[in-house]
């Protein structure tokens, strides 16, 4: 998302007025008589086509090294277009935020350098704070013609949330007028979603101690580890399983001003999401010693804001792998299986320069697809709960592929993203 006004006027103009960026105001911004009705989901839709397959240089600047396409680079330029398309329909005089990438699943593996237009819309709405954007990447179709279902690369929802500029509190927004029998059910889709929210809030592990069968998975790691290291039984850890503490990577970066988004002192949330897919691409390739293939990135959330100047701390760390080392009770499990599914859990932070403090911004959780038979395994009681979290969201990207989205992991290996 292109930003208005050059760093250094924004700078310019924050240091006359001598205040903090970061820290509202106090004073309400948005009009007391604003234009709520209700608007039509066509209003908001917006699309860029990316002419990757026409100028060599653009092309350039989304090619890795090994000439795949750098899906951190779609998923920023994803974020930015929800920016676009939030904003018309909410008005440019709130603040839009992205609250949550709620999910980012690939449809159809890209088996050529093409064009690819992105596109989307808000699909869900009730006239409160919070949107949901559901958008799609796709092959570009011809002048004239709509995009094929085959077409179709990369299907996301993302959730934004309007605020007053000043007072950093939310603002209602427009709701939806729904119509079509399409409308109907991407609408009913968001109301599920909204619903799924809160459903995981309510059973976070943070709220509620893990439900017997958690509890007797936790326990039987336990007994699996004290096997391990007795002398006295044969049982010892197989060379394909890894401890979880043994899997982390961490990384730490400046926020400079040009990953700003439109309103200047905050970093863009597509930065964030680039950042944290390839720490997370690096942290499973590691694991594995074998290429990654993307499966999907399951919701994730941007808890606080991540201010210029700042330092940006992200972990990454192996918190589940499907197969597991250890079913459930009564759940068959291929032991042998060529390929492994791995989730990777991303922690970001950020420390401020000045005074030293730091607050969590983030969780980012991605799946991959690794052809190798690997396993992950906990030993504390905080990485159980990072185990049995990450287990709960494996469980609902099994449902996403029983429902027939996603694409089998040897098909996945001959797309050209990554």
């Amino acid at each position: 998302m292109r930003v208005r006004t050059p760093w250094v006027e924004a700078l310019r103009k924050q240091q006359a007025e001598g205040k903090e960026p970061i820290e509202p105001s106090g004073k309400p911004e948005v009009p007391k008589e604003r234009d709520l009705s209700p608007k039509h989901m066509n209003d908001s839709y917006h699309s860029v086509v990316l002419p990757l397959a026409q100028d060599p240089w653009l092309l350039d600047t989304y090619l890795n090294s090994s000439g795949h396409i750098r899906l951190g680079t779609i998923f920023m330029d994803l974020d930015a277009l929800s920016g676009v398309i939030a904003y018309k329909h909410t008005g440019d005089d709130v603040t839009t935020v992205t609250a949550s990438c709620d999910r980012i699943t690939i449809h159809s593996p890209l088996t050529e350098i093409c064009d690819l237009q992105l596109s989307g819309r808000v699909t869900y709405a009730t006239g409160r704070s919070s949107l949901e954007i559901t958008m799609q990447v796709a092959k570009a179709p011809k002048e004239g013609e709509k995009v094929r279902d085959k077409d179709v690369l990369i299907n996301c929802t993302f959730t934004m949330v309007s605020l007053d500029p000043g007072t950093k509190k939310p603002v209602n927004v427009n709701p939806l007028i729904v119509e079509t029998p399409e409308e109907k059910r991407l609408y009913a889709l968001g109301e599920r979603n909204s619903k799924i929210r809160k459903e995981r809030r309510d059973t976070s592990l943070l709220k509620h101690t893990p439900n017997d069968l958690e509890s007797d998975l936790i326990h039987a790691f336990w007994q699996k580890q004290l096997q391990y290291h007795d002398p006295y039984d044969g049982l010892r850890k197989p060379d394909n399983v890894v401890f979880m503490d043994a899997t982390r990577l961490q990384t730490a970066t400046i926020m400079q001003p040009q990953f700003r988004n439109r309103h200047h002192f905050m970093i863009f949330g597509g930065f964030l999401l680039k950042q944290t897919f390839e720490l997370a691409f690096t942290a499973a390739a590691a694991f594995a010693h074998a290429r990654p293939t993307f499966v999907s990135l399951d919701p994730s959330t941007f808890q606080n804001p991540v201010p210029v100047g700042s330092i940006l701390y992200l972990t990454a760390t192996v918190v589940y792998t499907d197969p597991p080392l250890i079913g459930a009770p009564g759940e068959e499990v291929d032991a042998e299986g060529e390929y492994t599914r791995v989730q990777i859990r991303v922690d970001s932070k950020v420390r401020d320069v000045e005074h030293g403090f730091s607050k969590p911004t983030g969780q980012f959780n991605y799946t991959f697809t690794v052809p190798k038979n690997i396993r992950v395994m906990p030993r504390t009681y905080q990485e159980f709960m990072m185990y049995i979290d990450a287990r709960r969201r494996a469980e609902q990207v099994q449902r996403t592929l029983d429902d027939g989205f996603g694409v089998s992991p040897k098909t996945a290996e001959e797309s050209l993203t990554e």
